[in-house]
């Protein structure tokens, strides 16, 4: 009784508390500042676990609410390649599925905003019907090293092409007036000791690699959040650094958004809400306390709280959520499907199809090998995992394209994988859902093959195909041995199958069903022809019988090397997935406690372009079914840096589209450069034989600019600049040049 009288004198107060005060609006957030308390105030920058519960369980985060004012709860879901929360809700009998479109490696390797866009306004859609404010994507980190066991959900190694391609994913989002999150920022390069690694990283580089892409996405898309990452930066955290978070992010890009931690608790609270950092996620009891306490005590100011709810309150504002959209729980899962599978096909990168072996007719029997056949791999693991409703299989998809598949070998991988499955589930490591939904990792080891059986199947089937698969994501790094380069038993299926094969005249064709690069030099001879769908989502398998059979002409190029060793990036010297020399310093252990970033700008393919150093494939390879001619290229100065063209004809026999790069080489005499820079992409339409079209380019003297350290300003130096159109970096097909006059100079703040 006494419980039930103060609980009614508890709502009792907060109505009268609320009588005669403002309630939240677009037009009214200052006034609904100056109505708040400190408490208030320090409440709505700290996310509150619980509030999660309000609408679902297994979202993200939430930020609190305040009813008194008229201000909601909201919600945040992990991403980026769709939506993942958990899929079950206690006042319902539906499984709540989402669409697992293609991941970050993919859809850059299409090299097409417009088609990522498209994509992301499909994604988008399903995060509003499903009642989500906030959606934690897309991640955007620069492919430092190709062990990062997160590269799967970033773009490239390039900054200008992730940041395209992020800003063209942030607009498709916002398109369907929810906020996308941009993450994580800034140089969250390794998973290894993510959250306390200190990225040691010169100004120059971290100026031109590893801030541009959030610079270019910032200023063309205007994201509604950002992700701080958990990492220390020349040993300040990201996420109490004042440097980055208010005089680079704010002050020199312009950036109005809300500024979130990555989620998990560090003690600096209020560091980090001096700093610039709005919003604690997913929120603690021990941060509500520090920041209730730096309130009361005058450690964080009003202005300082008011300039951080502002923040918060616009976010709020802006969201479903608080404008009353009635969500649906219902999003078009098929029609979202059908774009998964599109974006899928138009992204595949095919790196070899020696004498003309692709595409197939269709009608082919063939023998499949690989767990991957069965157990394919959609998306990676951790946040960047959707539970979807089915996980198409390259078995399935290549029935259903008519091919004949050797029935014995494709019921052996089957019968394996369920199995494989069925004893997780009993063991308690599988919990729900059957493995045809799972859609992610590589759970099931490669199955010795029964070899003596390999001489009967080359005789009896047309070709082989050979599915070669990866996992990897949140929370560690890949490992050189059995991940980046090839098991004994992979290598030794592959050379058996080809033996067997070849020995009889007929082709084998290796699917890469990874997430990041591994080693191809030392077997790609093996293979006619090699097919790379990344991790394609719920219908990539599908995809990729598009692109075995001709229905789609692969268009997708790297967004990344392939080197010849993982040993010849620079940066390998300095990353956690190689053997180190030496006892800690100081006791900090190497590229564990600290990475030296001691590479600098030499990341990618302005190491190997620069340096010569061999590839097995070149950053923006790819192959076509078709040929293409680059005529007619015009490179003129403008008044603010360049204008280009260069018109591509399909001189082939199908229809198909043609990615061209755009470098620039730089003239001596200013600070030392790579021998080119990627500096504008476009991509035609489907050209058919004999077609052509002119694409145009302009691109500001600005992002020409390299970063002078010792005058904390990016310079152009004057001179002739030649402008190089390419198949690949190392494909130049025709060029110009055009002239800078005097030197060119753009000072910034003298931090980091």
């Amino acid at each position: 009784m006494i419980k039930r009288i103060i609980s009614i004198s508890v709502l009792l107060f907060a109505a009268l508390s609320s009588f005669g005060q403002p309630r939240l609006r677009p037009d009214n957030i200052e006034e609904v500042i100056k109505a708040m308390t400190d408490e208030e105030l320090a409440s709505l920058l700290v996310g509150a676990k619980e509030s999660r519960f309000e609408f679902f369980e297994g979202t993200a985060a939430g930020v609190r609410s305040i009813p008194r004012l008229g201000i909601p709860a909201t919600i945040s879901c992990d991403g980026p390649a769709g939506l993942h929360f958990y899929p079950f809700r206690d006042n319902s009998d539906k499984t709540f599925y989402c669409t697992a479109f293609p991941v970050g490696t993919l859809t850059a390797s299409s090299w097409d905003p417009e088609l990522m866009e498209a994509m992301t306004g499909a994604m988008g859609n399903e995060v509003l019907e499903y009642g989500v404010d906030m959606f934690l994507g897309p991640g955007m980190n620069i492919h430092r090293n190709p062990l990062c066991g997160r590269n799967f959900e970033y773009f490239s190694e390039d900054p200008l092409l992730s940041g395209k391609m992020a800003a063209a994913y942030v607009r498709g989002i916002q398109g369907n007036g929810v906020i996308a999150t941009v993450k994580h920022f800034a140089a969250n390069n390794q998973e290894t000791n993510r959250t306390e690694n200190d990225a040691r990283i010169g100004r120059r580089a971290l100026r031109e690699i590893y801030l541009k892409n959030f610079e270019i996405v910032v200023r063309e898309a205007r994201p509604g959040a950002l992700m701080a990452s958990y990492n220390k930066v020349n040993g300040e955290y990201v996420q109490q650094s004042h440097d980055l978070l208010t005089t680079v992010l704010r002050d020199e890009w312009g950036y109005e958004g809300v500024v979130l931690t990555d989620h998990g608790a560090k003690e600096g609270t209020v560091a980090a809400a001096k700093a610039g950092c709005d919003l604690m996620q997913p929120g603690n009891e021990d941060e509500l306390e520090r920041m209730l306490s730096a309130a009361r005590s005058g450690a964080l100011t009003r202005a300082e709280l008011e300039r951080n709810a502002r923040r918060v309150l616009r976010y709020i504002v802006s969201t479903p959520r608080f404008k009353g959209y009635k969500f649906s729980d219902s999003p078009d899962l098929e029609a979202h499907a059908r774009t998964a599978r599109k974006v899928a096909g138009e992204s595949i990168v095919l790196l070899k199809n020696d004498g003309g072996t692709l595409p197939l007719k269709g009608e082919e029997k063939l023998a499949v090998y690989g767990v991957g056949s069965e157990d394919f791999v959609a998306v990676g693991i951790g946040s960047g995992h959707v539970v979807t409703k089915h996980v198409a299989s390259i078995r399935e998809s290549l029935t259903a394209a008519g091919f004949t598949l050797d029935q014995p070998l494709a019921d052996y991988y089957k019968d394996y994988v369920r199995m494989d499955y069925s004893t997780k589930r009993l063991a308690g490591i599988m919990d729900w859902l059957s493995y045809e939904s799972w859609g992610y990792g590589k759970k099931v080891a490669e199955p010795d093959v029964p070899l003596n059986l390999l001489p009967e199947q080359a005789a009896q089937n047309d070709a082989a195909i050979i599915v070669l698969s990866r996992d990897a994501g949140e929370g560690n790094d890949r490992d050189l041995l059995d991940d980046f380069e090839l098991s004994a038993r992979e290598r030794r299926l592959l050379r058996m199958v080809a033996d067997e094969f070849h020995a009889k005249g007929k082709k084998v064709v290796v699917i890469l069903n990874i997430g990041g690069v591994i080693e191809t030099a030392s077997w790609k001879n093996l293979a006619d022809a090699i097919v790379l769908p990344w991790q394609p989502g719920q219908e990539g398998a599908y995809a990729v019988a598009d692109v075995l059979t001709g229905k789609v002409n692969p268009s997708g190029k790297l967004t990344m090397t392939f080197p010849v060793d993982a040993l010849d990036h620079p940066s390998s010297a300095n990353f956690p997935s190689f053997p180190q020399v030496g006892e800690a310093l100081g006791g900090l252990k190497k590229n564990t406690d600290y990475t030296e970033y001691a590479e600098g700008i030499w990341v990618g393919y302005r190491h190997f372009s620069t340096r010569g150093v061999p590839v097995s494939y070149p950053f923006g390879y790819g192959l076509s079914y078709t040929s293409f001619g680059y005529s007619k290229p015009v490179v003129k100065a403008s008044a603010d840096g360049f204008t280009a063209s260069v018109t591509v004809t399909n001189t082939g026999t199908v229809a198909g589209k043609e990615v061209v790069e755009v470098y620039v080489s730089a003239p001596s005499g200013g600070m030392e450069k790579p021998v080119r820079e990627l500096k504008a992409f476009g991509k035609t339409r489907l050209l058919s034989p004999g077609e052509s079209q002119t694409l145009s380019f302009s691109v500001p003297a600005y992002d020409l600019a390299s970063f002078n350290e010792a005058l904390s300003a990016w310079e152009a130096a004057a001179g002739t600049y030649e402008v190089q159109f390419a198949s690949s970096v190392e494909d130049i097909r025709a060029s110009g040049t055009f002239q800078i006059r005097k030197p060119l100079s753009w000072g910034v703040n003298n931090v980091l």
